[in-house]
């Protein structure tokens, strides 16, 4: 069976391998580059139970246990480790009262509940997780060809799919997935796909040294540009990940293009001083920004598209893109193998829901 994977982020990738365990070698499309956009950019986050209740709940418990099993299969190499995950504020005195404290942490930071223990949350480096995943979906013969997807090509008889046009060449094949980020919408004057905006995230990398504990954070911080609710993810590393200030700035065509708004950098950089020593400017490894896919209704897309045969998205994951890809890619590969997903049932993310 030939399969083509539009987008070579975490959800494309995360396709790619789990297909390949199957033993279907699929072609991944990507234009930038394996992990370039918010897969490699975005907190690594994971949490067990923080969609409990939604119907994100068994997409995000069986994708969090995938995700402790790889480590184990794929012998890790991208930063998987459990957490401790706290909320807590950033007060404008210098010191505060703090049910928990930090020694690496200004005074002015109190830590108050617990909201994840290591048994609930977790963390991967994204950018490593991807590249791994791709590695390993190549390595049991998947292919990674770069450029950039122009149209999906039907039969002129049937709304059956020929394959993909990449800069003029036809990639053909028998199922196609859309798996391109924010840049799925593009794939909307192809074929009839619901609307995926982009939410635009600004965050700074930094080099804190192993000092600092696996303790993920959920702050609040005031100061007279309003309220921001700072995230904090200490790596194993040694580097510490720290993100704010959203926008609805319009997505670009090239991912690789994307850069911050313009002072939200320096801004972030204040509310980052305040938090502790260590985050000051002369130890910033990146300053960044990436759109996060979004669905009208804030659910993923995931599923065969309505009116065209042999063709399937996956995008519009948001915050829990990383959290959510190994089951996403799961069900997916499950989907085109086997008619339907065995373990996720996937009718709340169906690509027809808005109709």
């Amino acid at each position: 069976m030939r399969v083509v994977i539009c987008g070579g982020g975490v959800i494309g990738a995360s396709i790619a391998y789990f297909l390949s365990r199957r033993g279907v070698h699929s072609t991944v499309i990507e234009r930038c580059g394996v992990g370039c956009a918010a897969s490699g950019k975005s907190g690594g986050f994971l949490a067990l139970d923080w969609c409990d209740g939604s119907p994100l709940e068994a997409l995000a418990r069986r994708s969090f246990g995938l995700h402790a099993r790889l480590a184990e299969e794929l012998h890790g190499g991208w930063g998987y480790r459990r957490l401790t995950t706290f909320s807590g504020f950033v007060s404008s005195s210098m010191s505060q009262r703090a049910t928990t404290k930090s020694d690496w942490l200004s005074p002015c930071v109190a830590l108050g509940r617990r909201l994840g223990s290591p048994e609930t949350t977790a963390q991967v480096d994204p950018g490593r997780f991807t590249a791994a995943m791709m590695r390993a979906a190549q390595a049991r013969g998947a292919k990674l060809n770069f450029g950039e997807v122009t149209r999906v090509v039907r039969h002129r008889t049937c709304e059956r799919v020929r394959g993909v046009e990449v800069e003029g060449e036809l990639i053909e094949a028998d199922e196609v997935v859309i798996a391109m980020g924010p840049s799925s919408q593009r794939a909307k004057a192809w074929m009839t796909l619901p609307d995926i905006y982009g939410v635009k995230g600004h965050s700074l990398l930094f080099d804190t040294g192993r000092a600092v504990p696996p303790q993920a954070l959920f702050l609040e911080y005031r100061d007279e540009g309003g309220v921001s609710m700072p995230e904090v993810f200490p790596r194993l590393d040694g580097t510490t990940y720290v993100c704010a200030i959203s926008s609805d700035s319009p997505v670009p065509l090239d991912p690789g293009a994307v850069g911050p708004d313009p002072g939200a950098i320096e801004r972030l950089q204040r509310i980052c001083e305040r938090l502790s020593p260590r985050l000051n400017k002369r130890k910033v490894m990146a300053a960044q920004a990436c759109f996060r896919p979004l669905s009208r209704d804030g659910l993923p897309v995931i599923g065969r598209v309505p009116g065209v045969e042999s063709v399937l998205v996956a995008t519009g994951h948001s915050v829990w893109g990383m959290l959510n890809a190994p089951a996403t890619g799961e069900a997916v590969a499950e989907l085109i193998l086997d008619g339907q997903a065995r373990n996720i049932d996937l009718k709340p993310f169906a690509p027809g829901r808005f109709r």
